[in-house]
């Protein structure tokens, strides 16, 4: 059955994608809290060589392979070698779990948003939010008790996202893009610089940046750095490869992962700026210390501090208004990332078309949303399935797919051949290194300090039957998950009869194609004729 692959507008088109894409929630409240408890300015450091040897290779091998091979994950890595189909359904696995919870984030954020009309939290932000707003249960369990202010805003992120998703790339994802992201700049930045105004702010830019260059000698300082760079750039779980099997067939890969990679940095730095100058407002005006203050990351920093920040601050209700309206705007846009990853690979799988593919992933993914994280134990249920998925789920992804493209499939030449042929900016033994020896390293590293962890100390202060229910559970499942779903099999006999571009045509270099099945397209067939 013949198949007509959509791809972006151009260039530009899949830039935007993929920035909006790589800036979410967490450049806004996660890196600005990782910086200042590990070093401040001197973060830097460890941030900018994670930032080359991590960041900047597995986004290039996510592109190299999506790209060359024009599918999501589970398909692109059949066509490499039908051996490694699981990984790719893995990375589909890690993708449907994080969008589970990542859409009541935004639920959150859009509440606020409307309690910001107002500063309905009051004057203590803390209570108005586990109390009175998500209403958390006090002992770890799933119930069955939900929040009618949690369900109500959860159900219409789900509405607009499948809204959005069953108009298709171009229509629906293309043009939400193009108005969230330079919408999202532009209210982040009247919001940064408002900040800056504030008595106090630039005592909190200073202690952002105070550089401790002794906590370079500590290893976690490093480990965060290369933790942060890797969640940052929306690597190695499905994002960019499948954002990259939409390009054009000649399109600039490095050339644009680097405007990706800059951008997505830049805004990091802009949002550290932003949030430790309202943090430094926030810690003159109640006479303390900014390490004094009661939670400067996560979504403490979000739905906590910055509330009890904004009801201080002169002109607060209209900054509410922009704050909020930044993290609905982040969070909507890398949650439409994550829901493309999903729904391509169900595409790739069942050859439906892209309104039917959306819809029900929207409601085999929303239906479980709601009922896991608009009840009672909500933000419990997510505290516990964030740290398992991303830490363990997401880190084993990358280590397993280092692994197999470079030391057991070999396939690293040929993909570098691949990038080389149509991208602006070569990549060459340098590349090869990183994605070949030092980051499976450092991440296979991070991995086993981080499940070692988990066994011998749990997590946090839940009990450990919730822990082994929903954290390792959710392992368990998408172990189960990737490999059944490797044994279904694809329903268009594209899947079976792809032939991969070849480099040299590519650059301009016609040479002939043999015919070639699915099963000789991966490196075997690349090195006979490199």
């Amino acid at each position: 059955m013949s198949h007509q692959r959509e791809t972006w507008g151009g260039r530009a088109a899949f830039i935007v994608a993929a920035i909006s894409s790589a800036i979410g929630l967490g450049n806004i409240w996660r890196f600005p809290g990782v910086a200042f408890e590990n070093g401040g300015g001197a973060f830097l450091i460890p941030y900018l060589v994670a930032f080359v040897t991590a960041g900047l290779p597995i986004l290039f091998l996510d592109y190299s392979i999506g790209h060359r091979y024009r599918a999501a994950p589970p398909l692109a890595f059949r066509r490499l070698d039908r051996r490694v189909e699981p990984l790719g359904w893995w990375q589909v696995g890690v993708s449907y779990l994080i969008l589970t919870y990542y859409a009541v984030v935004i639920a959150w954020a859009l509440s606020f948003f409307w309690f910001s009309f107002g500063r309905q939290w009051g004057d203590d932000a803390a209570a108005f939010f586990v109390n009175d707003y998500l209403r958390v249960s006090e002992s770890a369990g799933l119930t069955a008790d939900f929040v009618p202010g949690v369900l109500v805003t959860l159900l219409v992120v789900w509405i607009a996202a499948i809204v959005v998703m069953s108009l298709g790339l171009r229509r629906g994802l293309d043009r939400a893009n193009k108005i969230t992201l330079p919408l999202l700049v532009a209210v982040f930045t009247i919001l940064v610089v408002y900040s800056l105004s504030l008595p106090g702010a630039w005592d909190g830019v200073n202690q952002f940046f105070a550089p401790d260059f002794a906590a370079l000698a500590d290893p976690t300082v490093w480990i965060a750095a290369y933790g942060h760079i890797f969640f940052s750039f929306s690597i190695a779980f499905g994002i960019m490869l499948t954002y990259s099997s939409y390009m054009r067939r000649r399109s600039d890969l490095t050339g644009s992962g680097l405007v990706v990679a800059f951008a997505n940095c830049s805004f990091e730095i802009l949002a550290g700026i932003g949030v430790f100058a309202a943090l430094g407002f926030l810690a003159h005006s109640q006479g303390t210390e900014i390490a004094g203050l009661e939670g400067i990351s996560g979504p403490i920093l979000a739905f906590v501090t910055f509330p009890t920040l904004l009801t201080e601050m002169p002109g607060g209700a209209i900054m509410s208004v922009l704050f909020f309206g930044s993290l609905l705007l982040a969070g909507f846009t890398s949650l439409l990332s994550i829901y493309q990853v999903v729904a391509g690979a169900v595409q790739d799988k069942t050859g439906w078309g892209s309104r039917r593919t959306a819809v029900t992933v929207g409601i085999l993914t929303g239906v479980p949303s709601v009922l896991l994280f608009s009840a009672t134990s909500g933000l419990n249920v997510l505290d516990v399935l964030d740290a398992f998925v991303n830490n363990i789920g997401v880190t084993f992804s990358a280590v397993v797919m280092l692994v197999l493209t470079a030391w057991v499939l070999r396939a690293i030449p040929q993909l570098s051949r691949h990038l080389n042929a149509i991208s602006s900016f070569r990549v060459g033994r340098f590349w090869r290194a990183m994605v070949s020896v030092v980051t499976p390293v450092v991440l296979g590293v991070i991995l086993v300090s981080g499940a070692t962890a988990y066994i011998r100390d749990g997590y946090g202060e839940y009990p450990s039957w919730f822990v082994a229910l929903v954290g390792w559970g959710s392992i368990a499942f998408l172990a189960v998950f990737s490999f059944a779903m490797s044994y279904r099999r694809y329903r268009r006999d594209d899947a079976e009869e792809f032939t991969a571009d070849d480099p040299e045509e590519l650059a301009g270099e016609p040479q002939a194609r043999g015919a070639r099945g699915a099963g000789e397209s991966g490196p075997e067939a690349d090195e006979g004729r490199s």
